[in-house]
């Protein structure tokens, strides 16, 4: 066990608990989980509980406050740190850790700005230390198929694409519920989520995005827009709300142990409140966004985003000089860091109808009838439609290195990801495009 890496988390909403469970059950024989970092010495005391429940002696990890990250970093010997925080801090930890001689695995996006961008840039050039961001949607089996036969030459060049996220009204309306719903801390959806489109395009096409233009606004949460429907009834948060109880946008944290474990007993600590209802004032992040951008291959992309969907999931078609691709997903809903999210509840398919995630890929070649890609029955299992337990051992397994696809993100790929959202940011702001060569400098 002398190779195991010694890792810390800082952070402990509830995408650590996708890198804690990894180190202290199935990855134990790679890596030491010896360091948590966390604002909040309650939500602290629940993980380690929750180890203790996993493992004998997993309880015994050191906590500190981000006040002491540096020294965590010094007295437990830290190889690797593992970002899970709010976003806006990513940069401070990451630039932290490198500068002490760590490498860093970071939960998208890289950052939520050009300046805290060029912040890890640059120490990431002056240290040379290794920075990995968890794009975990290249792990998808029904993504990585369609890198395949866009690689191929399925349908030759690609000269454009469209890209439609849809967000239902269980998934896409907890952002406006917790501290993603302010724009300081996520950089809004732009950032937040769609990095994870972006890179997926970037990953798709091999290209570099060049420049962005697009609008945004928030349409559909928020008081205004709730009482333009006719809503007189409001409350800030749903625990302890009579109003909330029939508000199927309200989340009930005692209902669900972990939810409050987490968030409802540590909120006495640091203030924060993981059920605000989605339709209360200071809401700063839009819900519906519209973008074109133009990528160093000459080719664009039309996107859209939209966060209040009757259905999950997404549609991309791609236009090349031989054909076309038709690719549509319809995925699973869930709240972030509910015993159901763990739990992997079936998804609910546009019909209504419970059933397994549904993916569809067509080509249409050319002058040749059209063609269905069909992915094995079990090929799409998983977290995110299968792309987690992929993640976690290209980054931990003995399949690590391993990498024909060029699936594994650098922190150069976490830049690409997302210049387009910071653009977007200026282009909605300002009413024009947005040169992203210009954003950071390289």
């Amino acid at each position: 066990m002398s190779g195991r890496r010694r890792y810390a988390v800082v952070g402990l909403g509830s995408r650590s608990r996708m890198y804690t469970n990894a180190l202290l059950g199935k990855y134990a024989g790679h890596g030491e989980l010896v360091g948590l970092c966390d604002v909040n010495a309650t939500r602290m005391a629940w993980h380690l509980e929750s180890f203790r429940r996993r493992c004998e002696g997993a309880g015994t990890v050191a906590t500190y406050h981000p006040d002491g990250f540096a020294r965590m970093l010094r007295e437990q010997a830290v190889d690797a740190v593992i970002v899970t925080s709010v976003d806006r801090t990513h940069h401070r930890y990451i630039v932290e850790a490198v500068r002490a001689g760590c490498d860093v695995i970071t939960e998208k996006p890289l950052t939520i700005d050009g300046p805290r961008c060029q912040a890890i840039v640059d120490a990431v050039r002056e240290t040379g230390r290794r920075v990995l961001v968890a794009f975990n949607y290249r792990y998808a089996p029904r993504n990585a198929r369609v890198k395949q036969l866009l690689d191929a030459g399925a349908i030759g060049r690609v000269l454009s694409a469209h890209f439609e996220w849809l967000l239902d009204t269980t998934h896409g309306a907890d952002y406006y519920r917790r501290w993603h719903r302010d724009k300081r801390n996520s950089g809004g959806l732009m950032i937040h989520k769609a990095s994870h489109h972006f890179d997926l395009m970037n990953w798709w096409l091999r290209a570099r995005p060049e420049s962005v233009f697009g609008f945004g606004r928030l349409a559909f949460y928020g008081r205004e827009n709730a009482e333009e429907r006719g809503v007189t009834r409001f409350y800030e948060r749903a625990h302890g709300s009579e109003t909330a109880r029939t508000d199927p946008f309200a989340l009930h944290l005692e209902q669900d142990a972990q939810l409050k474990g987490m968030y409802l007993d540590a909120e006495h600590e640091d203030g924060y409140l993981r059920d605000r209802s989605v339709f209360a004032d200071g809401i700063s992040i839009e819900d519906d966004m519209a973008l074109v951008i133009r990528y160093s291959t000459r080719a664009s992309l039309t996107y859209h985003l939209t966060s209040y969907s009757p259905w999950e999931g997404y549609r991309v078609v791609f236009n090349g000089t031989e054909g076309r691709l038709e690719f549509e997903a319809v995925e699973r809903s869930y709240v972030s860091g509910s015993l159901e999210d763990v739990n992997q509840p079936e998804v609910r398919d546009v019909t209504g109808i419970t059933g397994a995630n549904r993916v569809r890929i067509l080509v249409r070649p050319l002058w040749r009838p059209p063609q269905e890609v069909r992915l094995e029955e079990d090929e799409d299992e998983g977290g995110h439609a299968g792309a987690d337990v992929r993640l976690l051992e290209a980054l931990f397994g003995e399949g690590a290195g391993e990498d024909p696809l060029g699936r594994n993100s650098t922190y150069l790929d976490g830049v690409f990801a997302i210049l387009p959202g910071v653009g977007a940011n200026q282009a909605f702001a300002t009413g024009l495009p947005v040169d992203l060569t210009s954003l950071v400098r390289l």
